[in-house]
């Protein structure tokens, strides 16, 4: 009751220091005048004061218990939440998954964090990101890395570099042996993006190739929704720097990723990549692009990417599906609006079940950016 009692107080001050300020404005003295008077200019640091009432009172509103809950035994919203949202706005999707955002704050301050990334992954897939900061420490593993690898496809990893309390799996030869094609088998990693079996591969000696023969150097790339990062690995031994963006799904990518000496960036499809404008010379995007995601923030996502290309930089699309017809009515002309050169654009059809069942065909591109608009 106090805490309610003390809130309605603050936001009874905050309205009567609204309705002060407006009637300091409209108790102006007017001219007398034939002409009409000219409208009266609010100075800027009034209008500060305004805008800063009404954040409160919005504030206050959107976080006052309503009677039904103070009534019940329910509990409180956690007191770091408060805190937070006073410091630093957080998405407004954050809004719409109160249970979850809940959760996610409730902890003990100033002590070890929960074991709780696959909820903060179920927040962030549901637009809440950034998340809510928060005053604990991260878990990390009783035996880190002692030093970069050598090699970035070693023929095993390390199980005790991973705290596994949150997979179904609780080692990498499980996740090898469970999921063969997600990135943890280095026997199948160590090959990919250097076999041309198919017009729709696009080896990376070949990659290289194209934009020195185009006179254009590529070395600092983005890989999207790269999984474990055998692409940046890969790449790294030509001395690009690549950084991935890959979020976990049940299995540690982030982590492995981190082992082999690559930036994982543990975000979502729908964030604006977290680089500045006309700095990357290449960005790939892998499976985690396809017909899935929703039109248009497939269409902003390209965009970002425009967004990030320098000029003459490479745009890969690697084994895109989606329905045929909906290649040619739809995503074609989506990436034919970038108005980018295309250097390689290759079609196959999609032979596992499912593409079968729906009619889906692999697309893979690659296009340059024009130089100049």
């Amino acid at each position: 009751m106090g805490f309610t009692m003390g809130l309605n107080l603050l936001l009874l001050l905050a309205m009567v220091a609204t309705n002060i300020l407006s009637l300091y404005h409209l108790s102006a003295p007017t001219l007398q005048s034939p002409k009409p008077p000219a409208p009266l200019q609010v100075p800027d640091h009034l209008l500060h004061q305004l805008q800063a009432i009404r954040a409160t009172i919005n504030h206050l509103t959107r976080h006052q218990p309503s009677p039904s809950t103070t009534s019940q035994s329910k509990p409180t919203i956690p007191s770091d939440l408060l805190l937070y949202s006073q410091l630093s706005p957080i998405a407004s999707s954050c809004h719409n998954h109160p249970d979850l955002l809940h959760k996610y704050m409730s902890y003990t301050p100033y002590s070890l964090c929960p074991l709780d990334s696959d909820l903060a992954e179920s927040l962030i897939l549901r637009g809440c990101h950034p998340l809510p900061r928060r005053r604990c420490f991260s878990k990390t593993p009783s035996k880190p890395p002692s030093s970069l690898p050598r090699n970035p496809f070693p023929s095993s990893f390390i199980d005790s570099n991973v705290i596994w309390a949150q997979y179904s799996c609780k080692s990498f030869s499980c996740l090898a042996k469970q999921s063969p094609n997600t990135g943890f088998d280095m026997s199948a990693e160590i090959s990919r993006f250097m076999t041309y079996k198919t017009e729709l591969d696009l080896p990376i000696p070949q990659l290289l190739q194209v934009a020195k023969s185009a006179s254009s150097l590529i070395r600092l790339g983005i890989d999207i929704g790269g999984g474990t990062g055998t692409f940046a690995a890969r790449m790294k031994q030509y001395n690009v720097t690549v950084i991935t963006t890959t979020m976990n799904f049940n299995a540690p990518n982030n982590e492995v990723a981190a082992i082999r000496g690559l930036v994982p960036l543990h975000v979502p499809l729908q964030q604006r990549l977290p680089v500045f404008d006309g700095v990357v010379d290449l960005v790939r995007c892998g499976h985690a692009i396809n017909r899935w995601i929703p039109l248009k923030m497939m269409e902003f996502l390209f965009y970002d990417v425009d967004r990030v290309l320098r000029g003459g930089g490479y745009f890969w699309l690697d084994h895109f599906f989606s329905k045929k017809v909906d290649l040619d009515k739809i995503y074609g002309p989506l990436i034919g609006k970038l108005g980018y050169k295309k250097v390689k654009w290759a079609v196959g059809n999609k032979t596992d079940s499912s593409g079968l069942k729906n009619g889906e065909v692999y697309l893979t591109a690659l296009l340059q950016k024009p130089v100049s608009r």
